[in-house]
Order: C-alpha cells, then sequence, then structure tokens
C-alpha cells in the first residue's frame, strides 16, 4: 500500500534539450529499505536523485514521496526527504556550525538533533566546526553533507556517492549509521554508489540504471548470493552491460 511507501517513481522521463537522459523509470522503495543505483558514470543516476529532490522538471511522469507528489507538493514533499548535497556545493564562506544551523532552521528546528551532533562527533568533527567550508578537505566536506541531510529526521533519504572521500573508519560509522536507522523503520535510504562493497553488505536492493533505464535489479537474497560467490556484483553488472552493448550492436548492424 502507499503509506508503506518511502518513494514511488512512475514513467520518469528526463530530456535535456533534444537528449533523453531518463527513459521510463519505475521504482518503489518501501519504508525502511535500503536500496542502491548502481551505473556507470553518465546513466542518469544523478539526475534521477535530483529529480526526486524536485530539483529539476521531468518531461513525464511522477515522482511521490511517502505518497506526497514532488511536482504539486514540493514543500511538503521536500520536508519529508533529506538530500546530500555534492560536497563542492556546500556554501564555502559559512561554517560548518552555520550550515547545521541554517538547515536545522529550514526544517522549522531550534537546532540539530541530538543524533546529528552525535553522529559528528563520531567523525572527529567537533574541532572542525567553526572553520569556514572552503578550508574543508573533500572528505571533511562529504562528513558535513551527510550530516545535512540528516537533519529532520527525513523519512526518505537520498544520497549520492555518500562514500566518497571517507577515510576507513568514518565509511564504516556511517554505514552502520545508516544500516541501524533502516533496520529502526526511522527512514529509507537511496544510494547511489560505486562503492559495490557497500552495496552487498549493506543494501535490501540494488538495480542497475543503462542508458537512462533501470535495466536489473537484485533482492537481498541475491545480493547475498553474490557475495558469496566468485562471480559477485561486479562481474553481474558487467555481464548486463555486454548484453545490452551486444544488442545495441545487433540493432545497429541490422
Amino acid at each position: 500500500m502507499r503509506e508503506q511507501r518511502a518513494l514511488e517513481i512512475r514513467g520518469l522521463r528526463v530530456a535535456f534539450g533534444e537528449r533523453g537522459v531518463l527513459e521510463g523509470v519505475d521504482l518503489t522503495l518501501n519504508r525502511g529499505e535500503w536500496f542502491a543505483l548502481l551505473g556507470p558514470n553518465g546513466a542518469g543516476k544523478t539526475t534521477l536523485l535530483r529529480a526526486i529532490a524536485g530539483l529539476l522538471t521531468p518531461s513525464a511522469g511522477e515522482v511521490l514521496v511517502c505518497g506526497v507528489p514532488v511536482a504539486t507538493r514540493a514543500r511538503e514533499a521536500r520536508g519529508l526527504l533529506g538530500f546530500g548535497c555534492a560536497p563542492e556545493q556546500l556554501p564555502g564562506l559559512l561554517t560548518g556550525r552555520q550550515c547545521l544551523q541554517i538547515y536545522a532552521a529550514a526544517k522549522g528546528l531550534g537546532a540539530p538533533e541530538p543524533q546529528v551532533i552525535e553522529l559528528a562527533s563520531s567523525f572527529r568533527l567537533d574541532s572542525l566546526l567553526d572553520g569556514y567550508v572552503d578550508t574543508y578537505s573533500t572528505g571533511t566536506r562529504q562528513k558535513l553533507a551527510v550530516l545535512l541531510s540528516l537533519i529532520g529526521t527525513p523519512a526518505l533519504l537520498v544520497l549520492d556517492e555518500a562514500f566518497n572521500g571517507l577515510d576507513p573508519a568514518s565509511s564504516l560509522i556511517l554505514k552502520r549509521h545508516l544500516r541501524a536507522a533502516v533496520d529502526s523503520g526511522r527512514c529509507s535510504v537511496l544510494l547511489a554508489t560505486h562503492a559495490l562493497d557497500v552495496v552487498e553488505r549493506y543494501a535490501d536492493r540494488a538495480a542497475l540504471l543503462l542508458e537512462g533505464r533501470l535495466l536489473q535489479e537484485w533482492n537481498a537474497q541475491q545480493l547475498a548470493e553474490l557475495r558469496s560467490s566468485s562471480q559477485g556484483l561486479e562481474t553481474a553488472i558487467a555481464e548486463v552491460a555486454a548484453a545490452v552493448e551486444a544488442a545495441r550492436d545487433a540493432r545497429d548492424a541490422r
């Protein structure tokens, strides 16, 4: 039922001018679920995430966050969603603490929730929060972007390559934090990533986006089987991509 769904995407199409980026994407994400979006660079992963967050207008189709249509009730939908922006998009002339305060105010809060501050401490950001963002390393910006996305206890968390630039300790902390949040039912996670180890060990479902379409999906059992097999998810993805390329070559040869 819809009330059990954190995200519904129906027939989504996104085009920039004459170039179609997403074509007829359908996706359902249940509450309390971690979904991983896979695909090569240029496949349309970031475009899909931006459409979910209401940061671009699709050419066709519909996006609903917890049953709320993004196109017609954008403010309400965004209140239910946490979006991890790219680290380079963070405001460099603000301090990390100011960013946290501004995001909290935008969510109608007086301050970031204790669990966000606790995660910042686990990331060892305490001593850096009063420094300006433009002095941060890529990894530190990534941590801040994740913290900002968590403010307001969103029902749906949308992250784009959230583990890029993180040191191993911080990466493990974030994996465990997200998994605990999902398992508790506090949120659902949609993560676009190239980090296949994260997908194999932590995601409940994964799908491969190629040429603007979701072409293959793996459930939790299939991911577990791939993890324990000699094949692995990397090989499975390569096989799907090879089949798509072969089909394209066959069409072109006609």
